[in-house]
């Protein structure tokens, strides 16, 4: 099987430039993997994708050395057995609040005798050797990433009993949701006290747990601040909004251009 080389990175302490489609669209999904970022993320629960929009968005991906992730609509063990057969070598999973929940989570995303994940591993065969479905089953388990969000009190409060869960990579805190659940309004870049604390907190959890953080940002100079702080992976302005900002900002100059 194909290494996973944002896992690499994430092991040697290199910081790992995520990207996000949120349009249900193949094109724009590789036109976005061309660009550069290390791994880019289909946004199944926020975004307008539907499975079968997702899996031509992992084979449009594949054309590119970005290592394809999606997040998953919600904890239902067959969509995200489904993406693993795909070819998506992560899943982000949202509203991870309980050690009971990230259980389940890996469960259904490793093989027997670490899960429950059902064999037939459809597309996913074709980054194994020779396509073989053996041999990806054999290293899957070993490639694939694993995050579990961390966006209420419920999650900060059991914070340490998620980290302990076994076959769980890492955290990915999503700032907008943990910013309500604190009283504070949603931003991809808060400056609420209280929502910094407890993103220290889940930093800091995920390092003695030895466990990999990433984090949900509005753009590259936020990026930096926390790839400063020690996370690992951050994520970057989906493709709604650089398509939005793009179009905006060439109207804009458009319209102030003098003859």
């Amino acid at each position: 099987m194909r290494a996973n080389r944002v896992k690499e990175m994430l092991f040697n302490a290199l910081p790992v430039v995520n990207g996000w489609c949120s349009l249900p669209c193949a094109y724009s999904a590789e036109v976005m993997a061309h660009q550069g970022y290390d791994s880019l993320t289909i946004d199944m629960q926020h975004g307008a994708i539907g499975y079968e929009t997702a899996v031509m968005m992992l084979c449009a991906i594949s054309t590119t050395a970005t290592v394809p992730f999606v997040r998953v609509p919600w904890h239902d063990p067959g969509i995200m057995m489904k993406l693993l057969d795909a070819g998506a070598y992560g899943l982000i999973c949202p509203m991870v609040n309980t050690a009971e929940i990230a259980e389940r989570f890996v469960a259904a995303c490793r093989y027997p005798p670490r899960g429950f994940r059902s064999f037939g591993p459809n597309r996913a065969t074709l980054y194994s050797e020779a396509g073989s479905s053996a041999a990806y089953a054999a290293a899957a388990d070993g490639e694939i990433l694993l995050f579990a969000m961390i966006e209420t009190r419920e999650g900060l409060a059991n914070l340490d009993e998620i980290l302990s869960v076994p076959g769980l990579d890492g955290i990915y805190i999503g700032p907008g949701d943990l910013s309500l659940a604190l009283g504070a309004q949603p931003t991809m870049n808060p400056r609420d006290a209280t929502v910094l604390e407890a993103m220290a907190k889940i930093l800091q959890a995920a390092r003695r747990h030895g466990r990999f953080a990433a984090v949900h940002t509005d753009g590259p100079v936020t990026a930096r601040d926390r790839f400063s702080e020690g996370f690992g992976l951050c994520t970057l302005q989906n493709d709604v909004r650089l398509l939005a900002d793009g179009a905006k900002n060439q109207v804009e100059a458009a319209r102030t251009l003098k003859s």
